[in-house]
């Protein structure tokens, strides 16, 4: 009997939130009043996804991070702990509450958010200096910027200290430091992004030849980082790698019907990590994550809708076989 191979540990520094969603026919415009309906709370938060996304594929993760003495930080620990992730890095605050997310999602499955970051603005460097334990035997450590940026830092450098894969999520967006980037092994942005964090080099528009990415990873390996991943919502993602003889990589996105596209990066994200820390190239792992990315999509909710390892290992094996054959 073949025993399935036990995935390396991943450690997710970050943010917990608490989603509260409410579904409407359209997102209202400015100073406009719209009816919503199917108001709902779920857990949520970049980080906390991200892991829940890793844990639920089987991947051993931990998480460092914090939530208030109240009913959203209860529901968050529950969540995580029921995705398998060790929740033994997050502090409990008695006198600020839990973060939040308010979130209107359309019925096209487009969203638009904001967030109250509560217990994460209060995580800090000296969090990371408390639970530098947690980074002992760690493969990959994932970073996003919903917490501040000085504990992201932090984080990036004592996971650079400990022989860890750092991969920053640069989102929601802001300008980070240098030392951030040099201890930065692999960048994960949507187009948006890319192009904010690299100002004057152009993103080439979706129908672009690969050729026309070069100069978008010249741009990323002179700031420092070698490899990075440009997510392009329903065209796929870009995988580009200084380190390869195939320096850039399409990624085409799975044609679904979308219902909720919440999370769905952070699914992206939490499956890229978890098959980076199975030793996977990092191509691979952006194909594995697409996949599911996509069947999340399909799914209402951010943590509820992601998919487990046989879920998507069994689309994978749908799609290969949808493949013609070279002999058709």
């Amino acid at each position: 009997m073949t025993t399935a191979p036990v995935p390396n540990p991943i450690l997710v520094v970050g943010s917990l939130n608490a989603d509260l969603v409410i579904r409407t026919e359209r997102i209202p415009g400015p100073g406009e009043t719209v009816h919503g309906h199917d108001f709902t709370t779920m857990p949520g938060g970049k980080s906390a996804n991200q892991a829940a996304a890793a844990g639920n594929l089987g991947a051993r993760v931990t998480m460092i991070g914090a939530v208030g003495n109240d009913a959203h930080g209860t529901m968050l620990l529950r969540s995580l702990t029921a995705k398998g992730v060790d929740i033994s890095g997050i502090h409990k605050f008695e006198d600020t509450p839990t973060g939040v997310a308010i979130i209107t999602v359309e019925e096209s499955g487009q969203n638009n958010i904001v967030i109250d970051a509560g217990t994460n603005g209060l995580i800090w460097p000296n969090t990371i200096v408390e639970n530098r334990k947690l980074f002992e035997g760690v493969s990959v450590v994932c970073l996003c910027l919903e917490i501040p940026e000085v504990a992201v830092k932090a984080a990036a450098e004592e996971g650079q200290r400990h022989d860890a894969t750092v991969i920053l999520n640069l989102s929601p967006y802001a300008e980070v430091s240098p030392e951030l980037i040099a201890a930065t092994d692999i960048i994960l942005v949507n187009e948006h992004e890319c192009a904010q964090f690299l100002g004057g080099t152009a993103v080439p528009p979706p129908d672009a030849p690969n050729d026309a990415w070069l100069p978008v990873l010249d741009a990323f390996v002179e700031i420092g980082i070698p490899q990075a991943v440009i997510t392009l919502g329903s065209d796929g993602s870009v995988v580009l790698d200084s380190t390869a003889e195939e320096k850039v990589h399409r990624i085409p996105a799975r044609k679904v019907v979308a219902v909720d596209t919440t999370g769905t990066g952070d699914a992206f994200f939490g499956a890229f990590a978890f098959r980076i820390a199975q030793g996977d190239l990092i191509q691979t792992a952006a194909k594995y994550a697409s996949v599911t990315a996509s069947i999340a999509a399909t799914r209402h909710g951010a943590q509820p809708s992601y998919p487990t390892a046989k879920e998507v290992a069994a689309i994978i094996a749908e799609d290969v076989a949808l493949q013609p054959s070279e002999d058709a």
